[in-house]
Order: C-alpha cells, then sequence, then structure tokens
C-alpha cells in the first residue's frame, strides 16, 4: 500500500491506495472488436487489482465504452480472453453468464435506470432477488446500503420523487447489494451538476475505503480520472503506453 494525502473541501485526508501487488481481480488479453470494417479494439490488455480505482479516459470513438461493456460481459469480444478472479468470463454463456454477472459484477450508468415503477428500497433489492437470496437479508443489506451512501430517507419513495443526485446514489447502492467483485461506471456523473458529480467523485472512494470496493470508471470527468489511483488511457482502440 501507498500513502496519497488530498486535499478536500479545505481539509488535508489521508488516503490508502493498493499496489500492484494486491490481489488481481480483472485481467483481460488481447481483445478485438469489430463493428463492419471498423476495428474498435485493436488487441487491449488490462489489470486491475483489488481496491483499485481505474479510471478509463480518451476521446469520443476511442473503443472506451465498448471495452467497459466487454469487460462487463454485456457484450462480446471478437478475440481475446477475460478473467474475473480466475473465472474464465470468455467462456460462459446464457444463463450461467448471466447469473455469474448478477453476483460478481455491479454496474453504474450515466442515467440510473431506475425501475420507476419500484421504490428505492425495492430497486435496490432486485439483483438480490434475482440471485435467490434471503429475502429478509437483501433487504436489510439494502437498508444498510441506503443509510450508508445517506439516501436512507428515500427507502419508500420511487425514482420520479427524488433528485438525480439521489436516484444516482440509489444507483451506487443497487450496483452494491450482491457484493460485487468489481464496479464497472460508464460516465457516472455524466447526467449530474457538478456539486453531485463531486458528491459521487468522493463517494467511490468511501466505499473503497469501506469495502475495499475496487471500480473501473469511464469517464471524460478530469477531476475523477486526477483522483483515481490510475489512468488508462485509450486513443484509437488502442491503451496508450
Amino acid at each position: 500500500m501507498v500513502m496519497r494525502f488530498l486535499l478536500n473541501s479545505g481539509l488535508l485526508y489521508l488516503r490508502m491506495i493498493p499496489t500492484e501487488a494486491g490481489q488481481l481481480i480483472l485481467s483481460a488479453r488481447n481483445i478485438h472488436k469489430y463493428y463492419g470494417a471498423l476495428h474498435v479494439l485493436q488487441g487491449v490488455d488490462l489489470n486491475i487489482h483489488a481496491g483499485e480505482i481505474v479510471s478509463m479516459v480518451g476521446p469520443s470513438g476511442s473503443g472506451k465504452s465498448t471495452l467497459l461493456h466487454i469487460l462487463g460481459t454485456l457484450d462480446e469480444p471478437a478475440e481475446g480472453e477475460i478473467y474475473l478472479k480466475n473465472k474464465e468470463l470468455h467462456t460462459l454463456k446464457g444463463k450461467y453468464l448471466a447469473s455469474f454477472r448478477n453476483k460478481h459484477i455491479g454496474f453504474v450508468f450515466q442515467f440510473h435506470h431506475l425501475l420507476p415503477e419500484f421504490t428505492a428500497l425495492e430497486n435496490v433489492c432486485i439483483p438480490g432477488w434475482i440471485a435467490a437470496k434471503s429475502k429478509t437479508a437483501v433487504e436489510a443489506r439494502a437498508r444498510e446500503l441506503l443509510e450508508t451512501l445517506g439516501v436512507g430517507h428515500r427507502m419508500e419513495n420511487k425514482p420520479s420523487a427524488m433528485s438525480g443526485g439521489e436516484q444516482q446514489r440509489v444507483a451506487v447502492c443497487r450496483a452494491l447489494i450482491n457484493s460485487p467483485d468489481i464496479i464497472f461506471a460508464d460516465e457516472p456523473t455524466g447526467n449530474l451538476d457538478s456539486a453531485n458529480a463531486k458528491d459521487l467523485h468522493q463517494l467511490f472512494f468511501e466505499l473503497r475505503e469501506k469495502f475495499n470496493q475496487t471500480f473501473l470508471v469511464v469517464t471524460h470527468n478530469e477531476a475523477l480520472a486526477g483522483m483515481s489511483d490510475r489512468v488508462v488511457r485509450m486513443q484509437d482502440g488502442k491503451i496508450q503506453v
């Protein structure tokens, strides 16, 4: 572990950062993707370790979101291998892949994608219910997360009664409900004002400290990228080294 001192709201605080010696969580090897004749990803390799917050940056069209979706098993590579804690994700198909994704991977997107007919508590519980966990245990975990993330007072509210920042925090709770190995976040602050974006940035680091949560974040937000443990820069379908 190494130490970093950060200035936040006028206060200097210390944050512990995992080094390359940490447990390898995710490994991608020689990832290629084509859309017709367009070679979107050109032999990408990437390793992410436990507790890291890694930001992926680059111009539009560089392949950031495509890579994120492939690593999160929402899309398939044309070539390459993906391992999550030594599980060969590229070999999983159908219901086996869906079940593994639900239990081991969390997602936060630019738009929260909360189901409008359900309360905040119900939205957070859904992945746990899909995983066939105890209803009582899932609800207790969801309540704890909502309180921890500062939206406990919104448990019984539907998304339409919440602010954008509150909805995104509920979406983060939903991503955490099954204690995933990694959370993939695709432009998570892109639909938030600057104050809520700053709050969400800080929240990721608080979750890392509390749960040793690992994040891979696609972002155009230079402030978030600058706070991250490591920045991966994409250009023309490749990681710049």
